[in-house]
């Protein structure tokens, strides 16, 4: 297999209103495209085509655009944002754009990425993906990468559950991100100071869809909240437990399981606490050992149902205060 990256230079400034295919497609001549290519773009000129510049404080902008904080250490704020994405600052940028305006995200990036799908369609007749692109970290990782935050017309997951490996040995997780990988590659072409904000990612025609399928988009990659090991920072999930404030007494992920649960508490109060269908119950008089009870049930998606400090029985369940 032969993969080929190429990125165009001659970019212009892009303003509200500007017709990306067309920009694109000027830059890459009438035969810079051809069907099962997938074109990328970064978020930042969609969000500029789109009208998404904003005057005013960046932090402000990070604030709106931010549905709960999921990290903070000094100067850097990990958020969630309202399109389902953990990002460092909700992706509000400050740079190349004119002084005391920010860029936000895209309002859409799925549907900002099926709008030029169609449009290219249109102006080419060629059949191709379309990947959005933003520039985030990873947890365990230094460094920063280009992922899909917007996708049309691709598969942007390859599941390789139930297959075989060349040993016989079943593939019962591997799922590669593709449209993140393809947000990689393309970044390596396009460079961050370059004003190269458009790519082309051919030789992978096989992930392309027929022009009436736009696929499920980049949003079937922003893993859901009850399967999320990570919602919160470690001094955050912490924090969030020892508080027991009801404002934030929510759940953060699936509850666990009930012996998982059972033998924490068995390790931490050295008391096992019984089970009753889906409830567990502990026998304590101690303030503090009910108090750790509480604790140790938050951390596991669980919840005292009717126990003050000092009370003789708790009845513990999974929680019901789910995001």
């Amino acid at each position: 297999m032969t993969l080929s990256v190429w990125a165009p230079d001659g970019a212009p400034e892009i303003g509200a209103g500007d017709d990306l295919a067309a920009v694109f497609l000027g830059l890459v001549g009438p035969d810079g495209l051809a069907d099962g290519d997938v074109v990328v773009v970064t978020s930042k000129v969609v969000a500029k085509a789109e009208g998404q510049v904003r005057e005013g404080d960046r932090d402000q902008a990070i604030a709106d655009e931010t549905v709960r904080v999921v990290a903070r250490r000094g100067p850097t704020t990990i958020v969630r944002t309202r399109h389902g994405l953990t990002l460092a600052a909700a992706g509000v940028d400050a740079s190349n754009v004119a002084r005391g305006h920010v860029v936000l995200l895209p309002g859409d990036p799925d549907a900002s990425a099926r709008a030029l799908r169609r449009r290219l369609h249109e102006l080419t007749g060629r059949v191709v993906g379309v990947v959005v692109t933003d520039t985030a970290g990873r947890a365990w990782r230094e460094g920063q990468t280009d992922i899909a935050i917007g996708a049309a017309g691709l598969s942007v997951l390859e599941s390789f559950a139930g297959r075989t490996d060349s040993h016989g040995n079943p593939l019962a997780v591997t799922a590669p991100a593709v449209a993140d990988e393809i947000a990689g590659a393309a970044e390596l072409a396009q460079g961050k100071l370059a004003g190269r904000p458009f790519a082309v990612v051919r030789g992978r025609s096989d992930l392309v869809l027929p022009v009436d399928d736009d696929g499920p988009g980049a949003t079937a990659l922003v893993r859901g909240d009850d399967t999320d090991f990570f919602g919160y920072g470690a001094r955050e999930a912490v924090l969030r437990a020892l508080k027991g404030d009801p404002v934030e007494a929510r759940v953060f992920g699936a509850p666990a399981a009930a012996e998982e649960l059972a033998e924490a508490l068995e390790t931490l109060v050295r008391i096992r606490p019984t089970r009753d269908g889906d409830v567990l119950e502990i026998t304590t008089d101690d303030a503090h050992v009910s108090w750790v009870v509480r604790v140790a049930a938050y951390a596991h998606g669980w919840e005292v149902e009717a126990a003050a400090p000092g009370s003789v029985r708790a009845r513990i369940r999974p929680s019901r205060r789910v995001p």
